[in-house]
């Protein structure tokens, strides 16, 4: 049986999680800093910058053993190809949301994003569903149309955000790389179309990276420039969070991003909250609610078979009266 990981160590990757959901979930505070540029030119630049500041962490720690095996294997090569365009299109979708003044709906497609990727296990991988996980995915699909009467549109921009984290996610659990490797791998598919768009915006006039003058300025390059260490390090967090905490804790750290998005949609950015979306987000949240609910006491039940075996095998093992010992 495996050695659970010490409780200072559980505690450390508690507080690892907690920082990189954190992270992901003060996301919109950024983006809008990096205004005048437009949503392609920030994503140009993130994939760029991200690209660079991976590289520079995988040199420091001398991590690129994983690169020649990579590069022989086509097959996963393609799927990390089909993850950096799925995941170019999460990114450019999550902060065109953000900075045309739609945050809470961008917190709504990652709090839809665990119903979407239970319902691509069942329609894809052709896994059976526990009642309990039946009723969240139908409770989220109910919460979808009661959005969609109150957004008077269907909301688009979470489902689209839901949808290609989780066809994201299923390429990268194919991939089987870790997030640091997954994140270079990814970037350097993205360098070249991106590097090509910035060149372009720059000799065509129309870029602000590098521009001085007409309210430019260096600082806003470095912001710019700035987003790639500010993609990776929520990554190392996330990395650091994962050997050490149970998985079911990771599960429920998840929900940190959305919520801190939703409240800074309220809070910060003012955005509307009809009844109508009241009433559809609870919905969302009545199905995670119950999804977390089952997928602890799932847990525990495993957890309590795991036990059980464990203590058959040693009475099996354990000598009998005449000193032998018992076999199955």
């Amino acid at each position: 049986m495996q050695q659970q990981e010490p409780e200072a160590g559980q505690r450390t990757g508690f507080w690892f999680g907690f920082a990189s959901y954190a992270m992901w979930g003060l996301f919109p505070l950024y983006w809008p800093l990096l205004e005048p540029s437009d949503s392609m030119e920030i994503l140009a630049n993130r994939m760029l910058w991200s690209l660079v500041a991976v590289a520079a962490i995988l040199i420091a720690t001398r991590h690129w053993g994983w690169i020649r095996p990579l590069l022989r294997q086509p097959a996963r090569l393609a799927m990390c190809a089909g993850a950096a365009a799925v995941v170019s299109v999460n990114w450019g979708v999550y902060i065109w949301g953000v900075n045309s003044g739609h945050v809470v709906e961008t917190s709504l497609g990652y709090f839809i994003n665990p119903l979407v990727t239970i319902a691509f296990g069942v329609l894809l991988l052709h896994e059976r569903l526990r009642p309990a996980q039946w009723a969240a995915v139908g409770i989220g699909a109910a919460a979808v149309v009661v959005l969609t009467l109150g957004y008077g549109r269907l909301p688009w921009i979470a489902l689209s955000l839901a949808l290609t984290f989780a066809v994201y996610g299923l390429l990268k659990k194919k991939v089987g790389l870790s997030g640091l490797e997954s994140l270079a791998t990814e970037t350097a598919f993205q360098f070249l179309p991106a590097l090509g768009y910035v060149l372009w915006l720059a000799f065509s006039g129309q870029g602000t990276f590098g521009r001085t003058g007409d309210g430019y300025g260096w600082g806003h390059s470095g912001l710019l420039a700035l987003s790639g260490l500010i993609t990776a390090i929520p990554l190392l967090c996330f990395g650091a969070a994962a050997v050490r905490v149970p998985l079911t804790m990771l599960g429920l750290l998840q929900y940190l991003a959305p919520v801190f998005q939703f409240l800074l949609g309220l809070a910060v950015f003012h955005e509307e909250m009809p009844p109508a979306r009241w009433a559809g987000f609870a919905l969302v949240w009545a199905a995670l609610a119950l999804l977390t609910w089952d997928a602890v006491r799932q847990t525990r039940r495993n957890r309590s078979a795991l036990q059980q075996a464990a203590a058959a095998r040693a009475a099996q093992a354990a000598p009998s009266p005449d000193g032998a010992a018992v076999s199955g």
